[in-house]
């Protein structure tokens, strides 16, 4: 298909953004609008990460988060993305982050280890046919699929649940032979099931296995490796030995996977975009020296939560500067002025900051609202409280947690702070609701809930107690 074709100058045929659903999902609405801002950016496909935000359905429906999409809205969401030049690859977890099936108690006896909800049991047969469910439920939704990402990133605690410690004590039992073993079983699954369909696996758990022991597995027949690294001074030559390392153990066929953004911080509120184009610019070299041939695609991850209990890092809108200039120097092959230039047009952002943070931004791109008033808060609310209820020596010395207690402050330091505090309470709650209000068009109400008890609320709770109280203790004095 032409329009699905990047421009020559990039080393990657495929150029895919991860979706990953499992923290503030967005509506369909708002995919409508960013889908064709991704392939005009220079994505051609989109690798999308269901989590708990698939239909599942029969046995399988608990997993279902409150909010997941309905069967039509997925239709939608393929539907939206076949119009505008995306594959879609979807992404199941099968054995590590299991997390959001294996909390329910339906699924909890299939954990590896019976404390932890991160991994499923290998041994069990009844693990191998609940990701088989999985797998063949999300499948019946997707019309001419050419991948399956089945996951297996992380697999942490595999062989210390207590099947696992005897399986271990034959003499030819390892780790990796229960890693490999498992993994296989998924992917011929998937190959068996699906035969024009190839699965994708992530690299991690191979990446210290011998030459011997990948080739001896027979996994290269099954699958593809996507090689993940997000940092920004990722070794090039490291992962050109890897390559070679994975070329000999017969994998015909390689992914690459970066980041632009929801990789610098559990709870990071705002992309760095230097970070995520020098992460880039490192694939970029890797792709250089890599074999002729042997890459099939990037990936441009960006994650939404760390795991599937850890809070939102940043929201997709706040990533779409720095998922603009990754695809863009992706596409021209590296950074320069003109895909600064480029972007700035495409997003309607007047002057574009790479190596540091905005603290003011404002954009014409689909949720810049967004962006913009997450910047503002980020940078301005907490410092702002602080700084008239720890540094304003009217509130520390004459409104302290003593005084408040005890409802007492002296008359004449009222005109001194209680004007600051009501501008300032004034200000945020207008910035806020405003921001309420832009996140309910394109994400659910839980979703703008979890964000604001999470960044704004904390500070804005501290300003709004010291104005009551100042209230009380003026009341107290007549």
């Amino acid at each position: 298909m032409e329009e699905n074709r990047v421009m020559v100058s990039s080393p990657f045929e495929l150029q895919l953004v991860h979706l990953d659903l499992k923290g503030a999902p967005p509506k369909v609405s708002y995919l409508a609008e960013i889908f064709p801002l991704f392939h005009a950016l220079g994505a051609n496909g989109i690798l999308l990460e269901y989590e708990d935000m698939f239909p599942y359905d029969g046995e399988l429906k608990p997993l279902q988060a409150n909010d997941a999409y309905s069967s039509s809205e997925i239709k939608e969401i393929l539907k939206l993305a076949k119009l505008h030049g995306l594959e879609v690859v979807p992404l199941v977890q099968t054995f590590g982050h299991m997390e959001f099936v294996l909390k329910h108690k339906e699924f909890c006896h299939l954990r590896e280890v019976a404390m932890f909800p991160n991994t499923v049991n290998p041994h069990k047969e009844e693990s191998l046919k609940l990701v088989g469910t999985m797998i063949e439920q999300v499948v019946a939704l997707h019309d001419d699929l050419r991948w399956f990402h089945i996951g297996c990133d992380e697999v942490y605690y595999l062989g210390e649940g207590e099947e696992s410690k005897q399986w271990l004590q034959e003499e030819e039992n390892t780790i990796e032979k229960l890693c490999l073993t498992h993994m296989k079983a998924v992917a011929s699954h998937v190959v068996s099931a699906y035969p024009t369909v190839k699965p994708i696996v992530w690299d991690d758990m191979l990446r210290g296995m011998s030459e011997k022991t990948l080739r001896e597995s027979g996994i290269a027949q099954l699958a593809e490796l996507m090689i993940w690294d997000y940092s920004p001074d990722l070794d090039v030559d490291s992962k050109a030995t890897l390559i070679k390392k994975y070329q000999k153990c017969d994998f015909s066929k390689l992914w690459f996977a970066s980041a632009f953004k929801g990789a610098t911080g559990v709870n990071q509120c705002l992309t760095l975009i230097g970070h995520h184009l020098k992460n880039h610019e490192q694939w970029l070299k890797v792709a250089e020296s890599s074999p002729a041939g042997i890459i099939q695609g990037i990936i441009l991850t960006g994650w939404q939560r760390y795991d599937h209990f850890s809070v939102l890092c940043e929201l997709l809108p706040v990533g779409i500067p720095s998922l603009a200039v990754c695809l863009q120097a992706l596409k021209n092959g590296g950074y320069s002025e003109k895909v600064k230039e480029d972007v700035e047009k495409s997003l309607g952002i007047s002057s574009l900051e790479i190596n540091t943070y905005m603290s003011d931004i404002s954009g014409t791109f689909p949720g810049s609202e967004i962006l913009s008033l997450v910047t503002q808060i980020t940078f301005y609310l907490k410092s702002s409280v602080d700084e008239l209820l720890e540094n304003n020596r009217y509130v520390t010395g004459w409104f302290s947690p003593y005084h408040r207690k005890r409802k007492k402050i002296h008359p004449i330091m009222i005109h001194h702070f209680q004007p600051d505090a009501l501008r300032l309470l004034t200000k945020w709650t207008t910035v806020t609701q405003e921001l309420q209000t832009a996140m309910e068009k394109i994400f659910s109400i839980s979703a703008a809930e979890e964000w604001m008890e999470e960044n704004v609320q904390p500070s804005l709770q501290r300003l709004q107690g010291t104005v009551d109280d100042l209230d009380r203790a003026i009341q107290a004095l007549s």
